[in-house]
């Protein structure tokens, strides 16, 4: 049976990115893929987190696709 948490269950390849203070998802996105205008991408994968993306937390622990 998958013992994953809630949330984990996206694909392969990816990686978990936990936010500190200070990050928005433009600079999450800049440091992953060289391109911070690929937020949207982070937001779309953890949306059931996220009720804005100009609106993130430290602690928060994000899947980055």
């Amino acid at each position: 049976e998958d013992q994953r948490p809630a949330g984990e269950n996206e694909p392969a390849g990816g990686t978990y990115y936990t936010v500190e203070s200070g990050d928005s998802l433009w600079a999450i996105a800049a440091s992953f893929y060289g391109d911070g205008s690929r937020y949207s991408e982070i937001y779309e994968a953890n949306s059931d987190q996220i009720e804005s993306p100009s609106l993130i937390y430290p602690g928060q622990v994000f899947y980055i696709p």
